[in-house]
């Protein structure tokens, strides 16, 4: 939804212990999205098949068929019958500024899946990544990559206000990546009570995102890199642009760029996105995204970068 004003406006800072509004909205658009269907959505575009792990409900059907013809895997989604799939609901203000509220339904199903059977299934796993989702799956999914020795990206997101300390660290501890945007980072360290030192000796690399200033990536060994974002032709809708950029950070690692190529690509796809009113209503067009990535990074990078991109 989208409310026609600004949302600091109708806040009383001597109020807010007694907070009762209600925002007259004046559009209303329903869209497929979820962290995990985004991500998968994303990278099945960029010519990847993304193996989609979750629970579902009944009101799955038309979702699952949008994205399988997108090329996502969905034989790892469980569906349960007497629920409805989670839910977000959101409220846009005309600074881009968001409110909103989430119903997990059968979301709190996913604890019950185990991650073997579906290594088993497509025969490898190149990496999990974990995001936000029911806290005891991100849990035991967690554990399990540890056990089994996947390769895991720890992306707590949205799920790092509801969880505390020692949750926190068993999510982030052994992870090849470390996904977060900067305020995340921040309530990370401080309900973990880690140092950002610390936090590196437990991960291979921290990946944060940084709205419009870009990306940080810091390695184990404490070398960072700070990659640019792509300008914007609009603000259109923010709803997933963190989604959008892991998938294209990943996939341009599964193609083997290195952290600073994937980051730009990430950057590219998260911008599309930003771009287009919903977080699955973009489409790829390769020569226009070529010519967007030398126009931010330079030709060598765009030449670099078409190697991992689909051609069609």
């Amino acid at each position: 939804m989208h409310f026609p004003g600004k949302f600091n406006d109708q806040l009383l800072a001597e109020q807010l212990k007694r907070v009762s509004l209600s925002f007259l909205v004046d559009d209303l658009v329903i869209k497929r999205g979820g962290v995990a269907g985004n991500i998968s959505y994303a990278l099945g575009v960029l010519g990847l098949r993304p193996v989609l792990v979750g629970a579902v409900g009944m009101d799955f059907a038309d979702y699952r068929s949008w994205l399988e013809r997108h090329g996502v895997d969905c034989s790892g989604v469980h569906v349960h019958d007497d629920v409805h799939t989670a839910r977000f609901v959101c409220t846009t203000d005309d600074d881009m500024c968001q409110i909103a509220s989430f119903y997990a339904g059968a979301m709190a199903r996913a604890r019950d899946i185990e991650l073997g059977p579906v290594a088993d299934r497509v025969g490898h796993l190149d990496l999990v990544l974990i995001g936000a989702n029911d806290p005891e799956a991100m849990l035991r999914h967690t554990d399990e990559c540890r056990q089994r020795g996947f390769a895991f990206a720890a992306d707590p997101s949205q799920q790092l206000a509801r969880m505390e300390g020692p949750q926190i660290r068993r999510l982030v501890e052994g992870a090849t990546y470390l996904l977060t945007n900067d305020y995340e980072w921040g309530l990370l360290l401080h309900k973990t009570g880690w140092t950002a030192e610390q936090v590196q000796e437990k991960i291979e690399t921290r990946i944060t995102t940084l709205g419009e200033h870009g990306v940080q990536i810091v390695a184990r060994d404490g070398s960072e890199l700070k990659v640019g974002v792509v300008p914007e032709t609009a603000k259109v809708d923010p709803t997933g642009v963190g989604d959008a950029f892991r998938a294209g950070f990943l996939a341009g690692i599964a193609r083997g760029l290195g952290h600073e190529r994937a980051a730009q690509l990430g950057s590219l796809i998260a911008v599309i996105v930003l771009e287009t009113d919903g977080a699955q209503e973009w489409r790829w067009d390769r020569d226009r995204g070529l010519e967007r990535l030398a126009g931010a990074y330079g030709p060598a990078a765009a030449e670099e970068i078409a190697s991992a991109l689909p051609t069609a």
